[in-house]
């Protein structure tokens, strides 16, 4: 199971760190995702951390502002967002690739987490 934490009400430029914290897997042996969606829209792929370390972003709007990384002796995956802009704005959520580098596929999504970036 996922559970994702850390959201919340900040401001324009502000900063937010997600945490997605795993029972009954062992994160460093899978990939891990970050996905975010606004209600009515499409939920859309933030960025991905393979079990080597590997890390991807797949939005250029979040490149050079979120980090993904990952805590082995934790279990956790961490999402350090920067700069937030009121785009950024929706539920956050983790989940488990099917395999151990990134991919398409994923699994095991967690409950979500609420970033609202407003002044």
């Amino acid at each position: 199971q996922l559970q994702a934490s850390g959201g919340g009400l900040v401001q324009p430029g502000g900063s937010l760190r997600l945490s997605c914290a795993a029972s009954g897997v062992t994160l460093a042996e899978r990939a891990t995702g970050w996905f975010r969606q606004v209600p009515g829209k499409a939920r859309e792929g933030v960025s991905c951390i393979s079990g080597n370390g590997f890390t991807i972003y797949d939005l250029d709007s979040v490149k050079g502002r979120f980090t993904i990384s990952r805590d082995n002796a934790k279990n956790a995956v961490y999402l350090q967002m920067n700069s937030l802009k009121p785009e950024d704005t929706a539920i956050y959520y983790c989940a488990i690739g099917i395999g151990y580098y990134c991919s398409r596929n994923f699994e095991s999504w967690g409950q979500g987490t609420l970033v609202t970036v407003s002044s």
